[in-house]
């Protein structure tokens, strides 16, 4: 891939302590496109997730979004270049109600116009939120919580979302809807990182991918050539 715009990893590693965790990886999620990473458990995402962050330092290899290197970064400095993360599990603030989650989520910006304004997009993605903003978030279901969740994440106006596990625990009715909210989202000109264990969903929404296993990529593609290719069987699947 020859862009060099928007998010690039190249060649990182990284681990905990002295143990390597990611080996040498690269890859470009690019403006405007979903561009997925999967790989089974233990396979290095959430990893990559942190180095992206800056949450877990890179030991080689560098991290750039937008031209600007962000690698040695602190992760709030990365969140103000237009970087939103919306983490494994949910993890919604249980006992402040659905509003005041969506309002920590834009809690940088100061302009109570915009602030309003970003809220009024974010119920009209997810009309329920809007039904139910007075709500304690930990009173919800799963499937709700997850919606504030990425709505909480909406509310910075990322350039780029990263969406770790978003199926995660929940019902098949409810992955198929979520995955079509990620979908629309990408649609409005946000781009999407997306990393998933659910292939088949995830490579229906995707443009771009990754594979990850033990710690390397060991396959890389358009959706429909990661469908076919057997080296992303082999390596998913065992």
């Amino acid at each position: 891939m020859t862009n060099r715009t928007g998010l690039i990893v190249e060649n990182a590693t990284t681990g905990y302590d002295s143990a390597d965790v990611l080996y040498g990886v690269s890859l470009n999620a690019e403006p405007g496109k979903i561009t997925c990473l999967l790989g089974s458990n233990g396979a290095g995402k959430s990893t990559l997730v942190r180095l992206i962050l800056g949450l877990t330092p890179a030991r080689l290899g560098r991290v750039s979004f937008n031209g600007r290197d962000i690698t040695r970064m602190q992760t709030h400095k990365v969140i103000s270049e237009g970087i939103a993360c919306i983490p494994e599990g949910r993890m919604v603030f249980s006992k402040c109600t659905v509003e005041e989650n969506l309002l920590l989520g834009g809690y940088g910006e100061k302009d109570d116009a915009l602030l309003t304004k970003r809220m009024k997009t974010v119920y009209d993605l997810f009309p329920r939120l809007a039904e139910r903003k007075q709500q304690l978030a930990g009173t919800m279901s799963g499937g709700e919580q997850a919606m504030v969740s990425i709505g909480r994440g909406l509310m910075s106006e990322p350039s780029l979302l990263i969406i770790d596990e978003p199926s995660l625990g929940l019902s098949p009715l409810l992955v198929k809807e979520n995955f079509k909210i990620i979908k629309e989202i990408n649609e409005r000109g946000i781009s999407i990182l997306l990393i998933e264990q659910n292939v088949r969903q995830t490579l229906a929404i995707a443009h771009y991918g990754y594979v990850l296993t033990q710690g390397k990529v060991v396959a890389a593609g358009t959706a429909q050539e990661l469908l076919k290719d057997e080296t992303m069987h082999a390596a998913y699947f065992g």
